[in-house]
């Protein structure tokens, strides 16, 4: 008889977690049985899932009592901080979306497509990176199997749907008159360059994380690397400008076929056609789009390219699922 798996979904009536919802339902786990918590205020909530209609249970310290075999977090930081503990001490494997254990040395942090095999090498934690995080280390993984990664310049474009709900209604609220709720200014018709907390080297915290990240799943902890992120008033999917210094000449020609023949990386460069990844194309997708392909003549082995992912799915929610997925075949 075929075993059936326990999958917990934390944090269910979030903008993350709809969307982990919504690619479940798009990859039919024929041996699962889902249940969903999220806090106190949301609990209760109906919401229609696999043709059925779920109720939210309000998550507590004896919600896994019931003994699940994966649970995928989307509920942020404290809520990962004081539950995953003991979720993990009920024999519960947690796929966290959250930041408080990516740097964690004991804890993978993982993008299925670059470092899976780091999957099972966990304590009964598995972190999801950032989500500006996952949809770069696709292209830089390419390129530093062959041609090793010597410098990495990020500048980010980052829709407001990164912020939760409450960025999303920034953005409109120049049309509703409303106050703003998650930026320290209007994004309407502004671009703001200032992702989380000012740190005391200038930096946010935002930038740190892709810089750390980065280095951690790439296993350069080393690697030079510098960033500016940016929110832009895009509702979904973001966009980067990334440059990279190679320790190795390359063919032009010769990276747009490892980008071609990489999971989950998607083409999109033809100038002459205006031919290149758009938020608006993106979105919706769970593939990683890549284009103005180019070499930097300004450094000796540079290049640059844009990239642009769903933020709300491979960039946090289905790179959780694909973790799982891993998990329930291995």
């Amino acid at each position: 008889m075929k075993k059936i798996y326990k999958v917990a979904i934390v944090g269910a009536t979030g903008l993350v977690g709809r969307t982990v919802l919504k690619v479940l339902e798009e990859k039919k786990f024929k041996n699962v049985e889902y249940y969903l918590f999220c806090s106190k205020k949301s609990a209760n909530t109906k919401i229609n899932f696999l043709n059925t209609t779920y109720i939210t249970q309000e998550l507590t310290t004896n919600s896994f009592d019931l003994h699940f075999d994966y649970a995928i977090f989307c509920a942020g930081g404290e809520t990962s901080k004081n539950y995953a503990p003991i979720a993990v001490s009920k024999g519960t494997v947690v796929i966290d979306n959250s930041s408080i254990f990516r740097m964690d040395e004991n804890v993978p942090l993982i993008v299925p497509e670059v470092n899976s095999e780091e999957i099972l090498n966990n304590n009964g934690i598995i972190a999801n990176p950032n989500c500006s995080t996952i949809q770069a280390v696709l292209p830089l993984k390419a390129l530093d199997n062959k041609y090793g990664i010597k410098r990495i310049v990020y500048s980010t474009y980052q829709a407001v749907s990164g912020a939760g709900r409450s960025g999303i209604e920034d953005l409109l609220s120049k049309y509703a008159g409303e106050d703003l709720k998650k930026f320290p200014y209007s994004i309407y018709n502004n671009c703001i360059p200032h992702i989380d907390v000012f740190m005391e080297d200038g930096y946010t915290k935002e930038e740190h994380k892709m810089i750390n990240e980065t280095r951690k799943i790439l296993n350069k902890p080393n690697l030079p690397i510098t960033a500016t992120a940016v929110r832009v008033p895009v509702e979904n999917c973001h966009g980067e400008s990334i440059n990279v210094e190679l320790e190795n000449d390359f063919d032009l020609y010769d990276v747009k076929l490892l980008f071609q023949n990489f999971p989950n990386l998607i083409v999109v460069d033809n100038p002459d056609k205006n031919y290149y990844p758009l938020a608006s194309k993106a979105n919706g997708n769970d593939e990683v789009f890549v284009g103005r392909i180019r070499r930097d003549f300004s450094v000796k082995n540079g290049i640059n390219f844009w990239v642009v992912a769903d933020n709300l799915r491979k960039g946090a929610a289905t790179n959780a699922v694909q973790i799982l997925e891993y998990l329930l075949i291995h």
